[in-house]
């Protein structure tokens, strides 16, 4: 049985990539919560419209945040892109793709392709001598734009 109008995709056969950081994956996340595009309609400032009202005119949006959450690992990739962002190093703008993978074909089912992406906030984890849970660091992603495919 495959994904179709009907039969949506599993949301748990994801993959996370960063340009910039050599071929596939960089990083692997347990939980991606994906960005929203929210229309800002401006004022028409030209007073173009011909109606005499207070106009909008489309355009305008705005994307939201994207918050992975990952087991903590000792790759360092994560970790030189932090600190690329907090010197404010040229390319610290990186694109990020979300892909989202239909498990039973092995094909891609949807891409969510970040442009302009930078650290917007790390959190490491909270850390307790009385659990055997994994220790999890949360990335908070900002973006200038975003394309979905």
């Amino acid at each position: 049985m495959t994904a179709s109008a009907n039969n949506p995709y599993s949301k748990f056969k994801f993959v996370v990539s960063f340009a910039g950081q050599g071929e596939g994956p960089s990083a692997g996340f347990e939980e991606c919560s994906l960005v929203g595009i929210r229309p800002l309609g401006a004022a028409d400032p030209a007073g173009q419209l011909e109606v005499a009202s207070a106009g909008k005119i489309g355009g305008v949006h705005k994307v939201g945040d994207v918050t992975l959450k990952r087991g903590v690992i000792s790759a360092s990739a994560l970790n030189d892109w932090l600190k690329q962002v907090r010197e404010g190093a040229p390319g610290a703008l990186r694109t990020v793709s979300v892909e989202l993978w239909n498990p039973l074909e092995r094909s891609l089912a949807r891409r969510w392709k970040l442009m302009g992406a930078s650290i917007k906030k790390f959190a490491g984890p909270t850390l307790s001598a009385k659990g055997t849970d994994v220790a999890i660091e949360e990335l908070v992603l900002s973006c200038e734009g975003l394309e979905i495919a």
